[in-house]
């Protein structure tokens, strides 16, 4: 995730991140600009169309669906957006989660090897999902303590791990059936955050839906050329590229965070979160 200051327009707008929609879109936008410019030259020097001619009339329809594919990219960016921000309020649950756990466990346990298994496997269990949510097999940060099984489940396994491991110490007295009753929450809560973060994975916006506005989008952009280029001429070259860049930068935008749990520059910094919490939550169970 980029970490910015929003005061500072002059570094924005003259600026070209890596993850910038610009960088992506220039060679789209070169040939665009070439296609505009082709056929404003057909139109005016080669066929020679009058400015009476019916070609003109092509603007207002333009009108009409530059007001419709607006409200397709709205809602389309406001969707993504609500993925995002839903994961971010996920993955700020598992923290919450994990340092309640902690507190009450510090609470409650004396014995330090106990406090030790939980402190690792807390903390294995955010690494975990992040690489599950990642589908990705690196699993050097987590804490062997147990035996996995890397082809199954693994939050699963360790959430229910973490659970097990709580019933025992009920089961040896050192936990009592208040205590367990109290830390269920905490407990459970695991498996529900991992499966609202699978829903957001796993359920993207419908492929029709998508496929729909890219087209929408390039057929809008291509036409433009046909009825803007006797009022605008070759002006109409930099107008074309400008739509285009406005209209494919918002769908770019939304398809990146639509999915906020990869690598991607506007992700969110599952990374930095997972650290957070095996940082807090070694600091209250040592």
């Amino acid at each position: 995730m980029i970490n910015y200051n929003p005061k500072e327009w002059f570094t924005f707008i003259f600026r070209v991140h890596k993850a910038d929609t610009f960088r992506k879109l220039v060679p789209l936008m070169i040939a665009v600009s070439i296609y505009a410019g082709a056929l404003a030259y057909l139109e005016l020097e080669y066929w020679n169309l009058a400015d009476s001619s019916y070609v003109k009339n092509l603007s207002l329809m333009h009108g009409i669906l530059g007001f419709v594919i607006s409200l397709l990219l709205v809602f389309r960016t406001n969707t993504a957006y609500d993925r995002w921000w839903e994961g971010r309020k996920q993955w700020g649950a598992l923290t919450n989660s994990s340092r309640n756990l902690a507190i009450k466990l510090h609470a409650y346990l004396v014995d330090a090897e106990d406090r030790k298994y939980f402190t690792i496997m807390i903390s294995n269990f955010a690494f975990a999902l992040k690489n599950h949510l990642r589908e990705n097999e690196d699993y050097h940060e987590i804490d062997p303590v147990l035996d996995l099984h890397k082809e199954h489940h693994l939050p699963n396994q360790i959430a229910s791990a973490i659970y097990e491991k709580a019933y025992k110490l009920q089961q040896e007295n050192k936990l009592s059936v208040e205590q367990m009753y109290i830390l269920n929450g905490e407990l459970t809560s695991f498996t529900d955050i991992c499966g609202a973060c699978e829903r957001i994975k796993n359920t993207p916006i419908p492929f029709s839906y998508s496929v729909f506005i890219k087209k929408f989008i390039f057929f809008f952009v291509m036409t433009l050329p046909f009825g803007w280029v006797f009022s605008l001429g070759y002006f109409i070259i930099p107008v074309v590229v400008f739509i285009l860049y406005a209209f494919a930068s918002l769908e770019l935008i939304a398809e990146e965070i639509e999915n906020p749990f990869g690598t991607d520059a506007n992700d969110l910094p599952i990374d930095s979160i997972c650290k957070n919490i095996k940082k807090h939550v070694k600091e209250i169970l040592d």
